[in-house]
């Protein structure tokens, strides 16, 4: 292959260059300042302690490894199919979103809303046989369901090609239809998230009334007010103090000795705060998560439950849903099924790594190959590193063990052959 300079010079690209392909004016429709895809929480959730549990949840659940696999007659898994179905959940969903971003939107939206809906907006038909005819995803998008109907929901959905949400009626075969299963405790209108998010409204109202920068003064005059010109002589004294302190460099108003002035801005006693931190307590407990797991201060145990209450029930709908809407029958006859991975090593401490590796090589579990690629490091070149063997065991031991195999098979052998000759003979 030529590689000069001219050859490389003719297929060389730039930018800045070739501009009929990457000016703006090309397009029929306007530009935006933001991503109009990017998922906006609803109801106050953005601006409060709601965002940050599910932003973790749905950080935390996209961590995980989704995939389409095929299982043995056993139900265990085998191998990973290489299909655009996989494709959009371990590479890409679509033009604008990874695989990890897309099931992370997918999670937050799942969250705020109580349903989501993941509608495959790019779909490609193959011949499976020469009768069956089946389709497979090439891209997906996460929609927000704004009507149901008997058979049917309609979907508002991000179209790519225009750049607008638009609103499209599809069936329920075809669209994966989602629910939160802790629908009850984060998006009924009384549940515990609800009622957190309520009282925390009515914290910001509180503290934005403490700080509106209002004096909140009681004058009391050295003379009844009951008449009308009393009242208007009150009213232009109090006008007289606000024109001193709004002109006064420092704040300051004078009096007279006959007056009395109380200030009522002190901070008010009630038990918001206190119910608000028993609301919090209760939700993390209702979730399976604590405080601990979102400053990042957690021990194993505590995230093996977060993991096991909270992530896996959350997974565990989406793949089924999927499972069940985007796999047809033919393919699980086949043995087809979406499945998800969790690395169990990320919450193993590196003073304990060495351990765990040994225990898995030892009970022939892992290779010392698949050791070194969690760790990090490069696969070695020697064979046996390839192979479920125990290394603490003697070879000479094996081979040992080997070699009395195989001549237990060669008598076996010689047995056989005798036996042979002597019927031939009878």
């Amino acid at each position: 292959m030529n590689n000069s300079f001219g050859s490389r010079l003719k297929r060389a690209l730039n930018i800045f260059f070739n501009k009929e392909q990457n000016t703006v004016t090309s397009y029929d429709y306007g530009g935006y300042y933001s991503r109009p895809d990017r998922v906006r929480l609803t109801r106050g959730n953005e601006r409060s302690i709601i965002n940050s549990i599910i932003n973790k949840i749905a950080l935390d659940v996209s961590l995980l490894d989704i995939r389409h696999c095929r299982l043995d007659d056993e139900g265990r898994y085998k191998e990973e199919i290489k299909s655009c179905l996989n494709t959009c959940l371990s590479l890409e969903a679509n033009i604008d979103q990874t695989s990890r971003a897309f099931i992370q939107d997918a999670v937050m939206s799942l969250l705020d809303y109580g349903v989501v809906a993941l509608v495959p907006v790019d779909t490609v038909s193959t011949l499976d046989s020469d009768t069956i005819v089946s389709s497979d995803i090439v891209t997906m998008r996460t929609g927000k369901i704004v009507a149901w109907y008997p058979d049917r929901v309609k979907v508002r959905v991000y179209n790519d090609r225009k750049g607008i949400k638009e609103e499209v009626i599809l069936k329920k075969t075809k669209v994966a239809i989602i629910e939160n299963p802790l629908y009850s405790v984060m998006n009924e209108p009384n549940s515990t998230l609800q009622r957190l998010i309520k009282k925390l409204v009515m914290l910001d109202s509180i503290d934005e009334q403490s700080s509106s920068g209002q004096l909140d003064l009681i004058i009391q005059l050295p003379y009844t007010i009951k008449s009308e010109l009393r009242k208007q002589q009150a009213k232009e004294r109090r006008d007289e103090i606000e024109r001193q302190l709004r002109g006064s460099k420092y704040g300051i108003a004078y009096t007279d000795s006959t007056e009395k002035i109380t200030q009522l801005n002190r901070p008010a006693e009630n038990n918001m705060m206190k119910q608000i931190e028993y609301l919090t307590s209760m939700l993390y407990s209702q979730l399976g998560m604590s405080q601990s797991v979102l400053d990042g201060t957690a021990d194993e145990n505590t995230m093996n439950n977060y993991y096991s209450r909270t992530i896996e029930p959350i997974i565990s709908a989406i793949i089924d849903e999927i499972d069940r809407k985007f796999i047809s029958k033919t393919a699980r006859t086949q043995n087809q099924k979406i499945l998800f991975f969790r690395d169990p090593f990320k919450l193993v401490p590196v003073s304990q790594i060495a351990e765990v590796a040994d225990k898995f090589t030892r009970n022939e579990i892992l290779t010392s190959n698949e050791v070194r690629g969690i760790i990090g490091r490069k696969p070695s070149d020697d064979p046996k590193a390839d192979k479920l063997i125990n290394s603490n065991i003697s070879q000479a031991k094996e081979d040992r063990r080997s070699s009395n195999n195989s001549d237990d098979n060669i008598i076996k052998n010689i047995n056989i052959d005798d036996k042979e000759e002597k019927n031939q003979n009878e």
